[in-house]
């Protein structure tokens, strides 16, 4: 389906990551998903954690009507936003949680719209962009992440979701 609106678009590329996220997740077996390639890294089921309470923070965020990253620390924003902490670290649950705050999100931006998307707001930095751009830039957070979900499956020996799909498998 293609994608008439710049929103729409940008919705379609958090769809395309955050679905990318998931697969890379499932690549992973239940047994190493507490893996880490290092004391003091995070560990699979760390990772996505990470990313579903950073995707519900500026999610949550940018379809405020006063968007201020600046406003809190972002220890304050994941807690104000994500609770506490996510309560679970089975695989299950955290790609089920995954699943269903990027379908939540979604819903906010779609409401929001996109001329609220075009808004400008105060980013971590202090310079001001648009809603649309920093969510983007989440977008963006979360392909990194991907990416070392995906190195670890290749120390764990396995071959990443994307490089499959992309070979045809």
């Amino acid at each position: 389906m293609a994608t008439n609106t710049l929103l729409e678009e940008a919705i379609e590329a958090w769809g395309n990551t955050r679905y990318g996220v998931v697969a890379e997740v499932r690549n992973i077996p239940s047994a190493s998903f507490d893996f880490r390639p290092a004391p003091n890294t995070r560990s699979v089921a760390d990772l996505l954690v990470h990313i579903i309470e950073t995707g519900l923070m500026w999610t949550n965020e940018l379809i405020r009507p006063t968007a201020d990253f600046r406003r809190k620390s972002f220890k304050e924003f994941i807690r104000h936003y994500a609770g506490e902490e996510i309560r679970t670290t089975s695989r299950i649950d955290l790609i089920r949680l995954s699943k269903s705050s990027y379908r939540d999100g979604i819903k906010q931006f779609r409401r929001a719209g996109e001329v609220k998307m075009l808004q400008y707001v105060h980013r971590f930095d202090g310079k001001c962009g648009t809603r649309l751009t920093w969510m983007h830039h989440g977008i963006a957070h979360e392909e990194y992440h991907r990416a070392q979900i995906a190195l670890y499956a290749r120390l764990l020996g396995r071959t990443p979701a994307l490089t499959r799909l992309i070979g045809g498998e």
